[in-house]
């Protein structure tokens, strides 16, 4: 049975050998790109097109057509090819300007006996002249296809820019020449299809909106990886990754590196562990690590992006299909309505009865394919949960039980977990990359679950200390010893209950900071040792620092803010949440956006600069490929656990020097 896709939705190949059948309104130029785990094109090689219409397990056409017919072979591409992207575009001489103008384009996946496998129509496309219509995609070891339908108003140049090639406006240039050229085809016709098995371009659900569903305007981005996608980039060689970043400032006791960390690797990574075999017709069973990466907490990393990424658009395909089924509804009914036929005998309850039977079977459809992705995301979140290190992990995880102070700093830190409302049976870890690219405001006033759960002001405030404190125990747990120094400005000494473990474990770089005064000579402190870093950077004179100078990454707790602060103070905290990342100085505030909105826009530039959490579920995270809004849960200590005191009594210890 053939799948007829909606726009991001993705359906299993049963076959390696294929064929992806283009038919559109007017002459096109089809071509294809392979890419990595992150999508990213290597090279020129990596793009099929009229100019260079074959290589390995993929070959195009030579021509621009109305009908296409690409040849592809999953088994004899290159093992560093996750992903195949179909691209189309229009041809710069002659003919329409953009798609908006012809007939939707249609593509479908088939076998070579002509059986089609899964098929798209690429609906709402409408100044675009280049688009991505379709990709094939290895997951879990089992390739897959999903329909895309990203549109580029710039042609194959901001398209093939995209997808990170450096000469792609060169190349844009020449596959047009190559289709100006008129070249002959090469692809080889594929076997007669039978009358039975040829079919008609069908329409079906136009792919989502992709600002129809952006959340509210204050809603804060997911935090991504940088240059998007999420996984990691392994090293090309074994030794030193050479990620570019400041320059290093040596210390006494040697270079001081405020990019990634190095890692020393002596042999190239092991592949990824084969899945158990499955029954046929089954999927493939998760497995943890399944993802490429240099390492395995690489490996995980990429893995719950992974998971991130096909449960958003997994959910945008199901929405776009209610929505779709809705306005057909609504538009039948109108027309059985506006008809005076139907008006006699019953015949308008008629249409509205017909028309909510189709709108509830396309409904119960597209939820039978969510709950399908949802079940398989479910399974692999059970395997993959247990195997997470403690940088990844729940609180509740064992792994925290037999913890040690690590000896490196890991790839990214847990800060909580993310939720969608049609799937609340998978919780996907919300990792963000380490050292910080932004600070944290843990948003202490009414928010969400706090209108119903806390009518006291202090009871809200309390929780939101105690959620900074369990975020700054988790940051001290993961840098090695001495690498990561926290600081409290507490000036009324409100949160002195809440912030008691960090203080009577002695891993504080002093007691908190309280009045006017002491709150004042904090942050004069940081923006003083940010100025020195900097101006060392600038100056290419990292012997100019004072000696014994403190290289650790910093990370100043801010409570009950703004009480305390003056014009100067705010001033100083704004100064450090812009340029103290990128010499390792970070910010946690703690506060209400209420009461602090007395500073107006004084204020406004500070708060939209750090990304905001709460210490309760919250829909105010919004990810960056269809703007759903995700419910956010913080990671909180389990009630009565005593995890947070012995993890901090080892990280003591350790910064003493007396063990682990």
């Amino acid at each position: 049975m053939t799948a007829e896709l909606v726009r991001g939705q993705n359906h299993p190949l049963s076959r390696t050998r294929l064929e992806i059948r283009v038919s559109a309104g007017t002459p096109v130029v089809a071509g294809a790109t392979v890419g990595d785990e992150n999508g990213r094109v290597p090279g020129i090689d990596g793009v099929a097109h009229p100019g260079t219409p074959s290589m390995p397990g993929l070959e195009v056409s030579r021509q621009a057509a109305a009908g296409h017919r690409l040849a592809v072979d999953l088994d004899a591409l290159p093992d560093t090819v996750h992903r195949v992207s179909v691209l189309l575009a229009l041809p710069d001489a002659g003919g329409p300007a953009r798609f908006g103008a012809v007939a939707a384009p249609f593509v479908a996946v088939t076998g070579l006996d002509g059986t089609e496998i899964a098929s798209y129509t690429l609906t709402g496309l409408e100044s675009e002249t280049a688009v991505v219509a379709v990709e094939l995609y290895r997951r879990q070891g089992a390739w897959k296809v999903r329909a895309v339908g990203q549109g580029y108003a710039g042609g194959l140049a901001e398209l093939l820019a995209d997808q990170g090639l450096a000469e792609a406006h060169r190349l844009a240039g020449n596959i047009q020449e190559a289709v100006a050229g008129g070249l002959a085809r090469s692809v080889a016709a594929p076997p007669p299809r039978t009358d039975d098995t040829d079919r008609s371009r069908r329409p079906v659900a136009p792919g989502p909106d992709h600002g129809a569903t952006a959340p509210r305007p204050a809603a804060d981005p997911v935090p991504q990886p940088p240059l998007g996608a999420g996984p990691a980039d392994p090293p090309t060689t074994a030794g030193p990754s050479t990620t570019a970043g400041p320059p290093t400032l040596p210390s006494a006791d040697g270079p001081v590196d405020y990019r990634h960390p190095r890692r020393q690797h002596a042999a190239p990574p092991a592949p990824p562990p084969a899945a158990p075999p499955s029954a046929p017709g089954e999927p493939a069973r998760p497995v943890a690590g399944d993802a490429t990466g240099w390492s395995m907490d690489e490996r995980l990393y990429n893995q719950v992006w992974g998971m991130f990424e096909d449960l958003a658009r997994s959910v945008a395909a199901y929405r776009s299909a209610v929505d779709f089924a809705e306005s057909r509804r609504e538009k039948e009914v109108d027309q059985a309505l506006s008809d005076p036929r139907n008006r006699i005998g019953g015949g308008s309850d008629a249409a509205r009865d017909a028309a909510r039977a189709r709108h509830a079977q396309l409904v119960a459809q597209a939820r039978e394919v969510l709950d399908r992705d949802v079940t398989q995301l479910a399974a692999e979140a059970d395997v993959v949960e247990p195997a997470l290190p403690a940088a990844y992990a729940r609180w509740d995880n064992p792994v925290w039980h037999a913890y040690r102070v690590p000896m490196e700093i890991p790839m990214a830190l847990r800060l909580g977990d993310l939720h969608l409302p049609e799937a609340d049976g998978v919780s996907i870890p919300m990792l963000v990359r380490l050292p910080l690219e932004r600070g944290l405001w843990i948003d202490s006033g009414r928010s969400g679950a706090f209108d119903d759960t806390f009518a006291d002001p202090r009871q809200r405030a309390h929780l939101a200390v105690e959620t900074a404190v369990a975020h700054a125990a988790r940051m001290l747990a993961v840098y090695p010893p001495g690498e990561f120094t926290v600081h409290v400005v507490d000036a009324a000494g409100a949160g002195a209950s809440a912030l008691a473990p960090l203080a009577d474990h002695d891993v504080l770089a002093a007691p908190p900071a309280r009045g006017a005064a002491g709150t004042a000579e904090s942050l004069t402190r940081l923006t003083q040792r940010v100025d020195l870093v900097q101006m060392a950077l600038r100056g290419g004179a990292p012997d100019a620092l004072p000696p014994g100078f403190d290289t650790s990454q910093q990370l100043l707790i801010v409570n009950d803010f703004p009480h305390g602060f003056d014009d100067r103070a705010v001033n100083q905290l704004r100064y450090l949440a812009d340029e103290g990342p990128s010499v390792g100085v970070h910010l946690m505030m703690v506060a209400d956006r209420e009461e602090s909105a007395a500073y107006g826009p004084l204020l406004d530039p500070l708060w939209r600069s750090l990304l905001r959490l709460t210490p309760v579920p919250d829909d105010h995270l919004a990810d960056p490929w269809v703007g759903h809004a995700w419910t956010y849960d913080p990671a909180v200590v389990p009630p009565g656990s005593r995890v947070l005191h012995d993890v901090l009594a080892r990280v003591a210890a350790a910064r003493r020097g007396d063990g682990r």
